[in-house]
């Protein structure tokens, strides 16, 4: 089995990889030069000066493959991970080759003759190489361990709402090869079983089962009760020289994703990452809104010109509605809308929600709400500063003194710019929908923030975000 042979299938990899290199890179020459389909230019070094290019090109790009964890076992690295670790590692190795380009062409003019063009055609086919060959792996990886192979034994020790956790996670993806032998505990009877698990002793079997030297695995699933059998069951797993983890029983605690951190060796657990808080993610995030907003501002000009014509001459009122709302670090903030509901007092128009066929919305601002149009004078809010393209929508004042008492972690969305869209509203949780869904989902998006699924979120709001069933 594979696993038996780690170490050579790592070696494998390594030789597919330069293998893939080579190709690319050759293919690339043939695609700029030999193909006839581009323009080459006249008198390039010949075939045989670029190819000697390799002997570099090669082992730095197995280097950086290396450095940027792209072998590490496929059970734990996600696939969009990977990618990502892909193309930053190319990005890396083509900014390294021009940089030495321009270092030793100083020293000869053969180095100033290097194609740089045909270099960034050697980028983008290794990129889609290499990701294909992933790819394949995977792909052989999940087929031999649904017939039975390269399966990694595990045993759990202690039987708790982690042990659970783990057990379900595993049962929903057989595809990362996991077989759990069974669960010790001291406090659950032998032969309970949960999801074809079984408890199979107590705790003090370890010192008989791990001689045997059979597992690759034992996970440490004890309930936050039995924590001080820790240091002990660790000590014993360490002595077999089996790989030992701990999954933590804090869910009903800490129910979010914690992150560590190291002070001078001592492990700090911090309760809540939030990428955001990172001042680079930030200004990232700020610079894609500026750019957005003032684009969306040109180009949706004449339809806001035409919806504001339209609110004018049905009903009576301002052209803007002006509503409080609660941004970010819950600092209030005027939200924009084109107005759709008759002129009302500051009493009547916090009376409720906007339900179905609420006689306070007028029939064009009916319209607009189904259609979203409404919204769009939110894109001077995100030029502002006071919102964000994507993110948690913003609540009303009473709303949020309401919901911060009745539902767990709710303020915690105010850590976060609030958005035009979110990640609640293109899963359909959107106006009289579940608020506690709504809340899962914007947990969701301010604890796994990256600019791809932002831009995931815009592109899905075009076809699920705009038009809804449940926007009144």
């Amino acid at each position: 089995m594979i696993k038996d042979n780690q170490r050579h299938f790592n070696r494998l990899h390594v030789l597919m990889d330069a293998l893939v290199v080579a190709l690319s890179y050759a293919f690339a020459w043939w695609l700029k030069f030999a193909s006839g389909i581009l323009e080459h230019e006249i008198g390039v070094l010949p075939f045989e000066v670029y190819m000697m290019a390799l002997i570099v090109i090669v082992p730095g790009y197995i280097l950086l493959y290396y450095a940027f964890n792209l072998y590490t076992p496929k059970r734990v690295q996600g696939r969009r991970l990977e990618l990502s670790n892909v193309v930053m590692a190319n990005t890396v190795g083509l900014l390294l080759l021009f940089a030495g380009l321009f270092t030793l062409q100083s020293y000869s003019d053969a180095f100033q003759n290097f194609s740089r063009e045909m270099f960034f055609y050697f980028y983008l086919i290794n990129i889609a190489a290499e990701e294909s060959l992933r790819l394949v792996i995977r792909r052989f990886l999940r087929v031999i361990r649904q017939k039975g192979y390269n399966l990694k034994q595990i045993l759990l020790v202690g039987y708790s709402r982690a042990a659970e956790q783990y057990i379900d996670r595993i049962r929903q993806h057989p595809q990362w090869g996991y077989d759990i032998r069974g669960i010790l505990d001291d406090n659950i009877a032998r032969g309970t079983t949960y999801r074809g698990v079984k408890v199979i002793g107590s705790i003090s079997n370890l010192l008989y089962i791990l001689p045997q030297n059979r597992l690759d695995e034992i996970a440490i699933t004890l309930g936050l009760e039995e924590y001080y059998k820790l240091e002990k069951i660790v000590a014993e797993c360490e002595k077999s020289g089996v790989h030992t983890k701990f999954i933590p029983d804090y869910n009903n605690i800490i129910p979010t994703k914690p992150y560590t951190e190291d002070l001078l060796g001592l492990p700090v657990i911090n309760i809540r990452y939030v990428p955001l808080s990172n001042l680079f993610h930030a200004m990232v995030k700020r610079g894609v809104d500026l750019i957005g907003s003032i684009t969306c501002i040109v180009v949706f000009s004449p339809l806001m010109l035409v919806t504001a014509v339209l609110v004018r001459v049905t009903s009576k009122g301002p052209l803007i509605f002006k509503q409080e709302r609660v941004g970010l670090h819950n600092k209030p903030f005027s939200m924009y809308k084109f107005r759709t509901m008759y002129v009302q007092t500051e009493e009547e128009e916090q009376k409720a929600w906007t339900k179905k066929d609420d006689p306070r919305v007028t029939p064009v601002g009916r319209f607009l709400r189904k259609t979203s149009l409404d919204e769009f004078p939110q894109l001077f809010n995100v030029l502002k500063g006071d919102m964000s393209l994507v993110g948690p929508r913003p609540e009303r004042p009473q709303y949020v003194e309401k919901f911060r008492e009745e539902i767990p972690r709710y303020m915690i969305k105010h850590q976060v710019r609030p958005g035009m869209t979110g990640w609640a509203q293109v899963n359909g949780y959107r106006g009289d929908t579940s608020i506690r869904k709504r809340i899962e989902h914007d947990l969701y998006y301010i604890e796994n923030w990256t600019l791809g699924l932002d831009v995931k979120i815009l592109f899905l709001t075009v076809f699920r975000g705009f038009i809804n069933k449940n926007a009144y």
